[in-house]
């Protein structure tokens, strides 16, 4: 299969995604910033007003940490239901599938790219300075999408065989993120639990972005990090579908 082609199927099945996803909705796109956001009102008012957390600018610590969170659990999430809400594409026709993992991904990695400017935007609100990394910003995505889609190929390749992982998976998801300094900062967790931070590549890529858009400071070693973790897990999660793809149609 030529790259021609495996390039035009995804592209297809981004713009099938977006479609879906948006039919018969006024808002479109904005409900992947409004989510977020409210989500950030919430934790601004228990955090910040009822607990008071000496967090400076903190509206802006939090979308700068929420936001690529969000396209995280967003894709692991569709991604456990991926190929079974696609059973009859996968029994019918003879297409690569995990094609529709990296489409589904691209579909929420596009969200996420679409609220940089909402983040921008407040940080001009906080009269903040705008970072001279903001450059980098490309290649965080790119790395995350690595992270993404292995973790999405291993989930919705063991999904089919074992069905009780799309509750463990929403179960994970709700642990990680209060593993991740998404509402508070790694530096506020004591030494001795420092390791849950240190093994979580969310916690990696909330610092490496929060850095950029709060601090305008790159942190090289987080970088290199999730840079090793995540196409090591790519390579497991693609080792992990191909060695179960030729199942597929069987299962689903």
């Amino acid at each position: 299969m030529n790259s021609r082609y495996y390039f035009d199927l995804i592209t297809e099945l981004v713009k099938k995604e977006l479609k879906v996803r948006y039919k018969n909705s006024v808002l479109g796109y904005l409900w992947s910033v409004l989510s977020p956001l409210a989500s950030a009102f919430v934790f601004f008012v228990a955090f910040k007003i009822v607990i008071r957390l000496k967090i400076e600018n903190y509206a802006l610590f939090l979308i700068s940490g929420l936001f690529c969170w969000q396209w995280f659990v967003n894709s692991l999430l569709a991604s456990s239901t991926l190929f079974l809400n696609n059973a009859t594409l996968i029994k019918k026709v003879n297409f690569p599938r995990n094609s529709l993992v990296y489409s589904m991904v691209l579909s929420d990695a596009l969200h996420f790219v679409l609220s940089i400017p909402v983040i921008i935007l407040f940080i001009f609100i906080f009269k903040q300075k705008i970072s001279i990394y903001l450059f980098l910003l490309p290649l965080f995505i790119f790395v995350q999408f690595f992270l993404i889609s292995g973790i999405s190929l291993i989930v919705s390749s063991i999904n089919l065989f074992f069905r009780d992982l799309e509750r463990l998976v929403l179960i994970f998801t709700n642990l990680l993120f209060y593993v991740t300094p998404i509402i508070y900062s790694e530096s506020m967790v004591p030494e001795k639990y420092k390791i849950f931070i240190y093994l979580n590549p969310m916690a990696h890529f909330v610092i490496l972005y929060r850095g950029i858009f709060l601090y305008n400071k790159f942190e090289y070693l987080n970088f290199l990090f999730v840079c090793v973790l995540s196409f090591i897990v790519f390579f497991i999660g693609y080792k992990i579908y191909n060695s179960l793809q030729w199942k597929f149609a069987e299962v689903v």
